[in-house]
């Protein structure tokens, strides 16, 4: 599969690297000065080198094409033709303007699909917006969720919303893939940010209406879903407990050496225990706050419990999972020598993906894919002396 990337920052590349990790070979056009800006974010930038882009630009093969430029308009036409996806994440109506839209594309290439990733869709009174994915993620109700309740809503920490749209437009170019096979027929993918982000909102609009209740935040647990909490341990050890369903909680509580409270009236169902909720809690973090965390994971493991302290990179890097999945794989860079980085997710059994290299130089693979497409040495040369390409 072919994918021509037009987008830039988080959302489209992010997008045209699920693709590239499962296999599509994925071509990025960027403007030849200075590429995409995701070149330059990242909080750590090494010599002045992204780290964030050698994770997302992985798999990708960089040409730089002046998209406002007639003759850049014409290549990236051309090379349109002979793909099968195109992912964007430009505001509405911005391909039209350099005349690639998808009739202008779709007449040369009819199997074309498009993905457009924005802020609020295609269509509707907000379309024509600028939408970042922190707006996206307040109007689909997630950040007004986030964080403790006494505290103003929080951010969760990562580009949850831009990566959500970008998950949700790769599922929708799989579809119509799959959907083009049966008609020979592409087809435009709307995926909107803040749609993205309300898919994942769970019974939000209902608890409301029908509920009468409105999703408020409320820190570190889900309100009457327990016990599931952060609780203490001897050794300052945070850890979160799961065992909110009615057969977990009767390993807990024999774990705990209660087995009755799983037979007590307070504690025996599951809308006994939200109802109880905070007097469980502190129950249960009496408990935990007697041992350090190895022995706490040892009598939890023996029960069936879940628990979990909370990684961050280097417990990741460090732990016997991680390395016996392969979750994290080194990869070569010509700045950084390897780069540990997140492997290919999901594992398929037969065809599994790779990461092939990581984010590439600017424009490294402009001649190549050019000269694949047709295009003469001498008009490469004269483009790039004009600043068409570089």
């Amino acid at each position: 599969m072919r994918v021509v990337e037009l987008g830039q920052l988080v959302a489209a590349p992010y997008c045209g690297q699920l693709l590239g990790d499962l296999g599509a070979e994925v071509v990025k056009i960027e403007d030849p000065n200075g590429g995409d800006p995701m070149r330059q974010w990242g909080r750590q930038k090494p010599d002045g080198h992204s780290l964030w882009w050698s994770v997302v630009g992985r798999n990708k093969k960089s040409v730089c094409v002046d998209l406002r430029r007639p003759e850049g308009q014409d290549l990236v036409r051309r090379l349109v033709a002979q793909a099968d996806v195109v992912v964007e994440n430009f505001r509405p109506g911005t391909l039209e303007r350099w005349g690639l839209g998808y009739d202008r594309l779709s007449a040369d290439n009819p199997g074309l699909v498009l993905a457009r990733i924005t802020g609020f869709g295609q269509t509707g009174p907000y379309s024509g917006r600028a939408g970042y994915g922190s707006i996206g993620e307040a109007m689909g109700g997630l950040r007004y969720v986030v964080g403790d309740p006494s505290a103003p809503p929080s951010r969760v920490g990562i580009a949850i919303g831009d990566t959500l749209a970008a998950v949700f437009a790769a599922m929708g170019v799989m579809s119509a893939l799959i959907e083009r096979d049966r008609t020979g027929r592409g087809q435009i993918v709307d995926a909107a940010i803040y749609e993205s982000v309300f898919a994942v909102m769970e019974s939000l609009i209902a608890d409301y209406e029908i509920g009468g209740q409105v999703r408020e935040r409320s820190g570190s647990f889900l309100p009457d879903v327990a016990p599931s909490n952060v609780y203490p341990c001897a050794d300052g050890t945070q850890v979160l407990l799961a065992a909110n369903q009615d057969t977990v909680f009767r390993r807990l509580a024999k774990a705990m050496g209660e087995p009755g409270l799983a037979t007590d009236p307070r504690y025996a169902t599951h809308n006994a225990r939200g109802a109880r909720q905070a007097e469980l809690d502190r129950r249960i973090a009496a408990w935990t706050a007697t041992m350090p965390w190895e022995r706490l994971d040892e009598i939890c493991q023996e029960h069936g419990v879940p628990a979990g302290i909370m990684f961050r990179a280097p417990e990741m890097l460090a732990d016997p999972h991680f390395r016996a999945r392969e979750a994290i794989v080194r990869v070569a860079h010509p700045y950084f020598g390897d780069v540990p980085m997140q492997n290919v997710f999901p594992r398929l059994s037969r065809t599994p993906g790779e990461v092939k290299w990581a984010g590439p130089e600017l424009g490294r693979h402009t001649d190549e894919v050019l000269t694949r497409l047709g295009v003469d040495a001498a008009d490469v040369a004269r483009l790039r002396r004009e600043g068409v390409l570089r």
